[in-house]
């Protein structure tokens, strides 16, 4: 059972399931890893929607969670040990429960590593420069009168389409079988193109092995589903 002294956010999301594995987070990019992960994964699980409306994000209660003051976070249960295991860090929670279920990972351990290699990949560079590119193009940044600062997360963003675009040749997934690497970049694509819309910006279309694995993402029931949770008041 879930100690709500030592995991404060139970306390402003209690748990209709405390059993189960808590996700805490939004319908972002970063927040869709964890939310397709879970659901390709069958783990039962309860969401928890942490309002950026109402800054739930800063709440004493979530910070207690994560330090880091972002979503996504969990709060697994039955992790390590059986004890109660609390993760923040979308890459370290697929990661997590990647080992957890045994599931979206080679078993092999120079794959394993080529995997999480393209899951570094994303979190430290297809995650910040697509962001930063939608930063200025579609929010607060549009209005800048100077692009440069546009144009270098632009030129950066295209480099790294082209570095994915190359991996996929001839393969429809970043490691042959679908794995964590895909889901971490699922989101991110889906949004540069579906939500900041950017294709015609950065030319997706001359990015054709790209834009056919997100088409093949987009097809996943689990993707689908993922993309939508939490759902928004």
């Amino acid at each position: 059972m879930i100690d709500p002294v030592a995991f404060p956010a139970t306390t402003r999301w209690p748990a209709a399931h405390p059993d189960r594995l808590q996700y805490y987070g939004v319908p972002t990019p970063n927040g869709v890893k964890v939310s397709i992960m879970l659901e390709e994964t069958g783990l039962p699980y309860e969401v928890h929607l942490v309002d950026f409306a109402k800054n739930d994000q800063k709440s004493p209660e979530y910070l207690a969670l994560n330090p880091n003051g972002k979503i996504p976070a969990i709060l697994d249960p039955a992790g390590p040990g059986g004890a109660p295991l609390a993760l923040f860090e979308s890459g370290a929670i697929l990661l997590y429960l990647a080992d957890k279920t045994g599931l979206f990972m080679p078993p092999g351990a120079a794959e394993r590593w080529q995997t999480i290699q393209w899951v570094m990949f994303q979190m430290g560079g297809v995650g910040p420069m697509f962001g930063q590119l939608g930063f200025f193009t579609k929010f607060a940044g549009k209005d800048y009168e100077d692009k440069r600062p546009r144009d270098r997360y632009l030129d950066e963003t295209k480099r790294l389409l082209g570095v994915m675009d190359v991996a996929l040749t001839g393969r429809d997934w970043f490691m042959g079988d679908y794995s964590i690497a895909d889901i971490s970049m699922l989101g991110w694509v889906n949004g540069l193109v579906n939500f900041y819309g950017n294709g015609p910006l950065v030319g997706f279309d001359d990015f054709a092995n790209v834009k056919a694995w997100l088409a093949r993402g987009l097809e996943r029931p689990a993707v689908q589903r993922g993309l939508a949770i939490p759902a928004r008041g």
